[in-house]
Order: C-alpha cells, then structure tokens, then sequence
C-alpha cells in the first residue's frame, strides 16, 4: 500500500506500508514460465530484491528470460524508505546490475549509485556502464533525457506540459522507449532512429504528467503522436 504526497509543482513523495504485502510473498513455484518465455523485452526493478522469497523469484524470472532470448530491462526505482539501509539499497540494486542489457536511471540514482557522483555528468552516468549493457538512459524530468551505448552519447529535449502530476512518468517514459525498441531491437546501434524513439519516450513521460495518478495518466499513441505533431521536433510515423 502506497500513499502519495504532491507537491504545488507536481513533485510527489511516497509512503509505503507493507511488511508483508503480496509482491514479497512470491516464490519461484508460482511463476509463469510459459509466459515469461513468450517476452521479447522482460522489464524488472529493484524492489521485489528486497526480502525472500520474492527476490529468489525475481533472479527466476530473469533467468527464465534471459535463456528465451529476452533483452533484460533494468529500472531500479529507488524507494529508499522500503530497504533496511542505503548501503543495503545500493549493494541490492547492484548485485543484478551487469545482468541488464537496458538500464534506465534518473539523476537522483546516478548520485546515490555512485556514491556522490554529480548526476549531470557524463562521467557519472558512464561509470555505470558495464561490458555487456546496449543502452544506458538517464530521465531528467522535464529537461528530457540522456542516452548512452558503447559507440554514442547524447541528449534529447524534454517536451513542456503543464504538470499536475509527476507520479508514473518514469514509468510511462520506459514503456514508450521499449514499444520503439520492441520494434526495432537494433534500434541502440542507430543513433537517429534513437534520438526519435527517446523523443516518443520523452512525450509519453510529459503526457503522464499532465493527469493525477500514475495508471490513469498513462497516455495512448494517439495522444502522443498528438502532441509530437505540435513540437517542432521530428514525429516518428504510427
């Protein structure tokens, strides 16, 4: 159970009771490896790492995955309030960390990972990289997003909206950037069609602002290419 707080500017904070709750109750017997298996792109975070028996099913999960010829999605979602320490927070999101092929993280993870690293640093964020990660992605809020691969970096503008609610809008900016790689799985190895998959992304994270809740919020592709078609970037075709 979660409740959260908004700020005036659409900020929010998050209090959560559980201790148990569902998700920490799930053990490896339960998953649906049938189902797992069928995923092109498996998505995960850092939350289910936190007690047993959920964090022996999540490493399953990934496993079952990873051996079907999914590419693994890593958003670690930072909820410090639900682990015991920092220091258990960042060993825990850690110890998948070289597992992923996709990783998406936000200012605030890059100094916390890295111990103090300034999270608008190229430096910082490419610390994170590691030997087999395709695509590491940086969410700047509204300023948008940075984007990292062994061969390219750069950085793709934010799309303004008046903000009501920032609640999912991580959330809704990853699902728009593996709909685009889902697609076209090389899609990292092409800086251009990157730069207009993130652009999507970008619009799908600013959407979700503008409507309180983080389900509701969620924006159809209708209403993202909608709003692309009234910026001046580039629209990628529906």
């Amino acid at each position: 159970l979660a409740f959260v707080t908004l700020r005036k500017d659409g900020e929010r904070e998050f209090m959560f009771y559980r201790n148990p709750s569902a998700d920490m109750l799930l053990k490896p017997e339960e998953l649906d490896a049938d189902l797992i298996k069928q995923a092109s792109i498996f998505h995960y975070g850092s939350i289910s790492l936190i007690a047993e028996p959920c964090r022996s099913a999540h490493l399953a999960a990934m496993k079952i995955a990873r051996e079907a010829g999914a590419v693994l999605s890593y958003d670690p979602n930072l909820r410090l309030p639900l682990w015991s320490s920092a220091e258990a927070a960042r060993t825990g999101i850690k110890s998948i960390w070289n597992e992923a092929d996709i990783i998406k993280i936000s200012e605030e993870e890059i100094t916390f990972l890295t111990e103090g690293g300034d999270p608008y640093s190229d430096e910082a964020a490419q610390a994170l990289m590691h030997p087999n990660l395709k695509l590491l992605l940086v969410t700047e809020g509204e300023g948008g997003c940075r984007y990292y691969t062994k061969e390219f970096l750069g950085r793709v503008d934010g799309i303004k909206v008046d903000a009501v609610d920032t609640t999912g809008a991580g959330d809704a900016f990853v699902a728009g950037a593996l709909t685009q790689l889902v697609k076209e799985p090389s899609l990292y190895k092409d800086e251009p069609r990157l730069r207009e998959a993130l652009l999507f992304a970008n619009a799908c994270g600013a959407i979700a602002t503008t409507e309180r809740g983080a389900i509701p919020a969620l924006p159809s592709k209708s209403a993202v290419f909608q709003l692309l078609g009234k910026s001046s970037a580039k629209v990628l075709q529906p």
